[in-house]
């Protein structure tokens, strides 16, 4: 079941008004084919491109997620937030509560910024980008790989981790469901993902590595997340990007 062929009719059935879901078989990238919709005035709030295979897909910090074909969930979506752009970095952890919550029965949590991890190993991964009067989120999950498909040893996936009588399909749609009802009462002002998040971070709490994209590095303590998203760590720093290494 885990590899079901995704099916537009299926997973729209079963979502709110307010997503359009679109199937392709194949893509360069969901995230640069919403990107460039956004761009050429041809996108709305609410649209998503899900695909069985991606020929080079993107993670955060320009790296990239590769798959074989219909072993993960691959799509991207665009919303447009009526909230303070200056609140928007809680819209890639909004997204990574929303996974982590539809994957509640793993025992799923969320590693800052935006990593998803089940038994301290990677299963999902996204990235969000600001484009034109929006922001085009992309979420990668590993679903139906085997342990030689893995792309690293630190990863895992539903399948390895016993998943059975699921699809992606169904999958994709309470995804879309759960952002929709966190992300909403976010956009109107109301900061209940906050408590949300907490109680689903891997990292607050932990002593980590910050691991800066110059290639600077600081032991700290996590110990908060600030208003705009950041991770605040025991030194007083506020970290804006940087990769996260959790230390025993």
């Amino acid at each position: 079941m885990l590899s079901t062929p995704l099916d537009s009719s299926i997973i729209n059935a079963a979502v709110t008004q307010y997503w359009r879901v679109s199937v392709v078989e194949l893509t360069a990238s969901t995230q640069s084919d919403v990107v460039a919709l956004v761009q050429k005035g041809k996108a709305q709030a609410g649209d998503v491109i899900a695909a069985e295979f991606q020929s080079a897909g993107r993670g955060r910090l320009s790296r990239s997620f590769d798959a074989p074909q219909s072993t993960a969930l691959l799509f991207s979506f665009y919303i447009q937030p009526i909230r303070n752009r200056e609140d928007w970095g809680w819209l890639s952890l909004i997204a990574g509560v929303s996974v982590a919550q539809t994957l509640s029965n793993f025992g799923a949590r969320v590693k800052w910024p935006n990593d998803i991890l089940i038994k301290d190993k990677k299963v999902s991964g996204l990235i969000a980008e600001v484009v034109g009067d929006g922001v085009v989120i992309g979420i990668g999950i590993n679903v139906a790989m085997g342990l030689s498909e893995l792309p690293v040893p630190t990863a895992t996936s539903l399948l390895i981790e016993g998943a059975e009588n699921i699809t992606r399909n169904q999958l994709l749609a309470d995804l879309l469901n759960t952002f929709e009802r966190n992300f909403t009462p976010w956009d109107q002002g109301v900061n209940e993902i906050a408590d949300t998040y907490l109680a689903l971070s891997a990292t607050v709490g932990s002593k980590v590595r910050v691991e800066y994209p110059d290639g600077h590095t600081e032991m700290a303590v996590a110990v908060a997340i600030s208003p705009k998203g950041e991770l605040v760590l025991d030194s007083g720093a506020h970290v804006q990007a940087a990769d996260i290494v959790h230390l025993r």
